[in-house]
């Protein structure tokens, strides 16, 4: 079972972060933007998907990829 809190992916421009937060928050964009790229290429039709799916792009993905992947049930709430 995996519970994944990808809170605090706010623009820096909107909470003014600088310094590590502001870096901080450049890796969870990071993170978010491979997380949706593994799950457009899951969504597609066998005949249309990718050979290969990049779970290496980020520490979030590579931690899912047992859940994403395989014979695992899967939901995403999207508050």
């Amino acid at each position: 079972l995996n519970l994944v809190d990808l809170a605090g992916s706010e623009s820096v421009r909107g909470t003014g972060a600088s310094g590590s937060r502001q870096k901080e928050g450049g890796k969870i964009n990071r993170s978010l933007l491979a997380l949706s790229n593994v799950i457009h290429s899951l969504s597609l039709p066998p005949t249309k998907r990718p050979k290969y799916i990049n779970y290496r792009d980020s520490k979030l993905t590579r931690i899912l990829q047992p859940s994403l992947s395989g014979n695992a049930r899967t939901a995403v709430l999207c508050c």
